[in-house]
């Protein structure tokens, strides 16, 4: 068998952009990267770049540096929940609970310990953390073997020429991450939007000004208690031939 033309995510995040991902530019550049990487949706469709994720929440980075060090052994051997058992009652790495915490309840901002009520009553029960989950993940990891993820915020990013999906918590519906909307600086995320050389593609909601966005698409948002809401996207884009001060 070749090389899928798509990834699946490998965890599910609230906000994430991975249905989304096809109907925004193709990336230009050899190199991706994602300086608030979430569950990585748009890098996972384009996974044989060159890809760098930058993620400030500790449980994020954690989950994705499990995922890029572990094997394939050691993911399909993580076990089921018990009826009644919480993620802290596996032996298990830190980073692993994490991983498992995500396919507990879809689209959250933060790892669960309890199934949710659709994974107790086995509704979608391949969507939810099981075997087929497990195969999956494995059956991937081979191909993000050449990833790099870095702990840290958007400045910390490298300063290279390259293709940058900018999906930051937005200014008015990004208060439900644990590093929220309420943290961001925008005026000084807008200098390094403008200062980024290469392919910069910024994603907001309708009516955001830090940058002068344009209405895009409506996209339904991701599996959630609060899933079926349909977020109305707005998008800019940067004028390569431009070059701009570094941000200080």
């Amino acid at each position: 068998m070749g090389k899928p033309k798509s990834l699946r995510p490998f965890f599910s995040f609230y906000g994430g952009k991975w249905r989304a991902a096809p109907r925004y530019p193709t990336p230009r550049y050899d190199t991706v990267i994602e300086p608030f990487a979430g569950s990585a949706g748009y890098s996972l469709r384009y996974y044989d770049r060159q890809v760098i994720l930058v993620e400030r929440d500790e449980k994020v980075f954690g989950t994705w540096d499990y995922l890029l060090k572990t094997s394939e052994q050691e993911i399909l051997s993580l076990p089921d929940l018990e009826p009644g058992q919480t993620v802290d009652d596996l032996t298990l790495c830190q980073e692993a609970r994490w991983l498992i915490g995500w396919w507990l309840n879809k689209g959250t901002a933060s790892p669960s310990k309890t199934p949710s009520a659709w994974m107790r009553q086995g509704t979608h029960d391949t969507s939810y953390w099981g075997l087929t989950v497990r195969e999956r993940i494995a059956s991937q990891l081979q191909y993000i073997r050449h990833w790099k993820i870095i702990h840290g915020i958007y400045a910390d990013a490298p300063d290279i020429e390259a293709t940058w999906f900018v999906d930051p918590p937005y200014q008015e519906a990004g208060k439900h991450y644990r590093y929220g909307s309420d943290q961001i600086d925008y005026a000084s995320l807008a200098e390094w939007c403008r200062y980024w050389q290469g392919q910069v593609i910024v994603c907001e909601n309708v009516g955001a000004e830090w940058l002068p966005f344009e209405p895009y698409i409506n996209i339904k948002a991701s599996e959630s208690s609060r899933g079926g809401k349909v977020s109305k996207e707005a998008i800019w884009l940067n004028d390569v031939s431009k070059n701009f001060a570094s941000p200080t």
